[in-house]
């Protein structure tokens, strides 16, 4: 059975919600690769660049350990989880159908095709984690539920819900959910099921049909 891969929005990491999005996540039955976001300890890394001034190419490695703290976070939240850090453990985790917390730097900051910059985020370090995983399944969990049916990687990215370069990050294969706290209720029930919380959301709008 493949992963999917899951990025749990760091800005859950002060609200209540997060321990049931842990629970639900670590009893899930499918294979789960957990992409933590940055949350408080990416908002450290932005002031502390506005206080010192250092390169955005030192905020992104900051900000990617950023993710690894939060990534430990939830760790010490649920002892069913488990650390990875490589494809070779992505793929053992998998194998014994145990849902895993990606701590990125080892594979992200040795990967040159991601952008040192803001524009990337942990929204587009996950739809990075899915492609090359080749996994066809990415779920975005947010605080919030600024979202519909009829939103595309398009809308959600001028609304600034996903980061500026998550569409170029997102492969085309991979079917892309969001979910917002409307989602929490459900989601032990559906993921015990093999399914995924949140709305569907397509890459692009349709195109328009000519009459005639």
């Amino acid at each position: 059975m493949k992963s999917a891969v899951v990025k749990l929005g760091g800005s859950t990491a002060r609200e209540p919600q997060l321990q049931g999005w842990v629970d639900a996540l670590a009893g899930a039955p499918l294979p789960l690769v957990i992409v933590p976001g940055g949350g408080p300890f990416a908002d450290a890394v932005r002031a502390a660049q506005g206080a010192l001034g250092f390169s955005d190419r030192a905020a992104h490695a900051m900000a990617i350990l950023a993710m690894e703290q939060f990534g430990h976070l939830l760790l010490d939240r649920d002892a069913r989880l488990i650390p990875v850090r490589t494809l070779a453990e992505i793929e053992r985790a998998a194998a014994t159908r145990r849902s895993a917390v990606w701590l990125p730097a080892t594979m992200a900051l040795a990967a040159p095709e991601i952008e040192q910059s803001w524009r990337v985020t942990s929204d587009s370090l996950a739809a990075w984690l899915a492609g090359t995983l080749d996994v066809q399944r990415l779920v975005l969990i947010k605080q919030s539920d600024d979202f519909d049916g009829s939103d595309t990687v398009a809308t959600l990215a001028a609304r600034g819900v996903v980061d500026a370069a998550f569409s170029a990050m997102l492969s085309e294969p991979v079917v892309l959910n969001v979910a917002g706290p409307r989602h929490l209720p459900a989601a032990i029930t559906m993921l015990g099921s093999g399914a995924l919380p949140g709305l569907h959301i397509a890459h692009a709008a349709p195109a328009l049909r000519r009459a005639g």
